[in-house]
């Protein structure tokens, strides 16, 4: 897939928690293609201290009003100067990059969509593009407490959403592998992302369940062209770069469950 450089200008930037920001980009050209699961590399500008792009998650595309929303979790000086940023700024970007997850056939799968963290950041637009052809999602956000549930409104315009925290202060208590969900209905399909215990926990039920499962990888990506293998990944076909094979794998491929 053509990959771009582009000069990206906010259109607005909405404070999720202490932490987490929404912010959402316009270019003056059409956006590039993307596909759910893929990220961007984003230059950090006036930060002495961040000399390389930062990785970023396509939390979601508006075609109508040609808008790139980024979910950004302020964890290190890069992405904490990025949830400053305000209408009219402008973020230079490579995208689209990676591989993402795979999209349904055909009508009426039912895909489960699990998330953790800032996690949930792509299964937004998967949901989505899994809703406009035609499958059935459903999303399970799991999170610390409720006040770390991220974009939990917007997930309900997809598809039926079910909520783990770990205080049981929203939805059940504990993890996402243990809410009752799973025992109650079956899928066809997973996509996971989010911390990699949990993504690790979810390839474990798939795998006892007979189910396919795909999961994002959060590897630390210093290029994400593939040049400069900081994200290598053991799978049982040998080392991969998460940033060109992935970040989306299926989890049978990693060694995980080996």
């Amino acid at each position: 897939m053509k990959r771009y450089l582009l000069d990206l200008e906010v259109v607005s930037k909405e404070a999720l928690s202490d932490i987490h920001a929404l912010v959402k980009l316009t270019a003056s050209e059409p956006l590039p293609e993307m596909y759910p699961g893929q990220f961007v590399e984003v230059r950090v500008e006036d930060s002495p201290s961040t000399f390389l792009r930062r990785p970023i998650s396509v939390n979601f595309v508006d075609r109508q009003k040609n808008q790139l929303w980024l979910l950004i979790a302020a964890v290190g000086e890069g992405t904490r100067h990025m949830t400053k940023l305000e209408a009219g700024d402008h973020l230079n970007c490579i995208l689209p990059l990676g591989h993402g997850y795979t999209l349904p056939e055909s009508s009426g799968e039912k895909i489960l969509l699990v998330g953790g963290g800032v996690g949930v950041a792509p299964l937004l637009y998967l949901g989505a593009e899994i809703r406009k052809a035609g499958g059935e999602p459903l999303f399970l956000l799991g999170a610390k407490s409720k006040k770390d549930l991220l974009e939990a409104d917007l997930f309900k315009q997809y598809g039926r959403v079910c909520i783990t925290t770990e205080d049981g202060s929203a939805g059940e208590k504990g993890f996402v592998t243990q809410h009752s969900v799973l025992e109650e209905e079956r899928f066809d399909r997973i996509a996971t992302c989010g911390p990699k215990p949990m993504m690790v926990s979810v390839a474990r039920y798939a795998e006892q369940a007979g189910i396919e499962c795909e999961a994002s990888l959060e590897n630390s990506m210093a290029c994400g062209i593939g040049a400069c293998l900081c994200c290598v990944e053991k799978t049982i076909d040998g080392n991969i770069r998460v940033c060109q094979e992935g970040p989306v794998l299926n989890t049978r491929k990693l060694l995980w469950l080996h």
